[in-house]
């Protein structure tokens, strides 16, 4: 294997676009080690939306050093962090970014040393640092790299060493984290990093080739093509378009039964050149890539076949298109004509929720903006910020209703250009009761306070489906079960619907309880809904109960009790 002594862009390019591979092709193993059986593990998919956004940052940033390379690639995975998991990733390479800059190149020891920053930083964003997680790994793996680092000047040699550590630091979290040993699995976010540390390792070893390492398909043509349209005037009369069709195609070249021509760019470029007009042509040794306006599609579709096998053929009526925009510019500035201009909050209070029930009823509460997500779709950092910035607040207050969102909504507090707090809200029925605290008139700091203490005025439930067998906290769960979640642990776990949520509601209510809610999602019906206050009713004639259609996936009921 060739020894390599210093990393340059082109090397940390590959590196970095791997992981990003590597994550997206292994996003469904990692979620599958989610410690609950519930549907609702999605480190997999965090991490690799998380490295996909630091691989994008990589590759649009136009300097050559590793320096200024890595600070792009943690700019990006902080942007698009989501969840803890990616958030944990987005630390790892923020102290990595910082350890490296104004770098040229790196060499194995300052491979190492970046490792180690990475891991440093990481422990830092954590409050209270968890072992057989994410953490072990990249210490462990920092710890080594280290150490090999003065042994050895090849940096191919020091990664190799790295990944056996991440590895073995792997294979040793249930034996740190006890509801791993229960469950049988390892640490999903530590699995993540292994997935990060080997890919890195293949790239620069040469293991995979530049054909493993991903980027999106038809990248450059596709932002030329965007680049073009983008000139288009939204008032142009459809009649006025000389060449109706958008007509785009992807030939294999030297392929297919068709093929009768050996490929020349210039005679295949000429003869779409009198075909129409905005025409772009991009080849390398195997595919030609075209797009061209035109009134003739079959023709561009034609000429293609003498050259190849068609593997892509896409052909959209302009002038339609340029009708729809007209129609959808005037009704827009017909309903902005009628609307109520909206004032803009001094504070704004984003909550995030899936449903539009839910969305609705945080609304009504005193919510300003509503950020789509919950579980298995966290919001990243950016979504965030974005929200914050289109608020127009001069203040804002994230509600992330969501444990696993925490961390994303608290970096958002770090990025975005107005002050932000996280109230940290568990649940959307937290998040509601946190509402009721809100008060407009009052300041920033007031307000948390109030928030953050009425969370602790809820108990909160939740019922959804057993994803596998299992035994966790000496209940036996098996595959299609009713299980029901108490703020955070799982307490019940029955064959039907009704009998586990009125087993869970009958652990949720005390002596003090007064008002139990149902939000009904899209697996129930409010005949459901109306089943089970029913049942709750009797159980204690005096309780109070509310039904609201929430809409929420994943969950038939999400249940509070006040």
């Amino acid at each position: 294997m060739e020894v390599v002594t210093k990393i340059t862009n082109v090397e940390f390019g590959s590196m970095v676009n791997a992981a990003a591979h590597k994550l997206t092709e292994n996003a469904e193993k990692i979620n599958k080690l989610n410690v609950f059986p519930v549907p609702d593990g999605d480190t997999g998919t965090n991490m690799s939306l998380s490295m996909n956004s630091g691989a994008q940052y990589e590759r649009d940033s136009l300097d050559t050093t590793i320096g200024a390379l890595a600070q792009a690639t943690a700019k990006g995975l902080l942007m698009g962090a989501r969840g803890n998991s990616g958030v944990i990733l987005s630390q790892i390479f923020r102290g990595f970014s910082k350890s490296v800059e104004g770098k040229e190149t790196l060499s194995a020891r300052e491979l190492a040393d970046a490792f180690m920053a990475g891991a440093e930083t990481a422990y830092k964003a954590v409050m209270k640092p968890t072992e057989g997680t994410i953490l072990t790994v990249i210490r462990e793996a920092a710890s080594a790299a280290n150490k090999e680092a003065a042994k050895t000047d090849d940096t191919v040699q020091l990664m190799g060493t790295t990944l056996e550590a991440a590895e073995k630091a792997l294979a040793s979290t249930p034996d740190l984290l006890p509801v791993l040993k229960e469950v049988g699995v390892v640490d999903s976010g530590g699995q993540g990093l292994v997935f990060v540390i080997q890919a890195f390792y293949e790239a620069l070893s040469g293991e995979i080739s530049a054909d493993d390492i991903y980027i999106p398909d038809n990248a450059e043509l596709e932002e030329m093509v965007q680049n073009l349209h983008a000139g288009a005037q939204s008032k142009l009369n459809p009649a006025d378009i000389e060449f109706g069709y958008c007509t785009e195609i992807m030939v294999q070249i030297a392929k297919g039964t068709t093929y009768d021509h050996n490929f020349d760019y210039d005679e295949f470029y000429a003869h779409l050149a009198d075909l129409g007009d905005s025409l772009l042509v991009i080849n390398d040794e195997e595919v030609v890539k075209v797009h061209v306006h035109t009134e003739d599609p079959g023709e561009v579709i034609s000429w293609g076949t003498h050259y190849g096998s068609l593997v892509k053929v896409k052909v959209d009526n302009m002038r339609d298109q340029q009708q729809a925009v007209i129609d959808a510019q005037r009704d827009e500035d017909q309903q902005a004509a009628k609307a109520t201009p909206k004032e803009t909050p001094e504070i704004a209070v984003l909550a995030v929720a899936s449903g539009e029930g839910l969305k609705e009823l945080l609304l009504s509460s005193g919510a300003t903006t509503i950020v789509e997500g919950g579980q298995t779709n966290n919001p990243s950092t950016e979504d965030f910020v974005k929200a914050i910035e289109a608020s127009g607040a001069k203040k804002a207050i994230i509600l992330p209703n969501n444990s696993n969102i925490f961390m994303a909504a608290e970096q958002a507090t770090q990025v975005a250009d107005v002050p932000v707090e996280v109230v940290h809200t568990r649940t959307v029925q937290q998040g509601l009761s946190a509402l009721f605290a809100f008060n407009p008139a009052t300041d920033l700091a007031t307000n948390v306070a109030g928030m953050e203490e009425n969370i602790s005025l809820v108990v909160s439930g939740s019922i959804t489906t057993s994803i596998r067998d299992t035994t966790l906290g000496g209940l036996d769960i098996h595959v299609g079960d009713y299980i029901g979640i108490i703020d955070k642990d799982i307490e019940v776990a029955a064959a039907d619907l009704q009998a586990a949520s009125v087993q869970t509601v009958q652990k949720m209510v005390d002596d003090d309880s007064e008002i139990v809610t149902i939000f009904f999602g899209e697996d129930a019906t409010e005949a459901d809904a109306q089943t089970l206050a029913d049942a709750i009713t009797e159980i204690d004639d005096q309780l109070e109960v509310e039904i609201h259609e929430g809409g929420q996936p994943t969950y038939p009921f999400l249940i509070s009790v006040e």
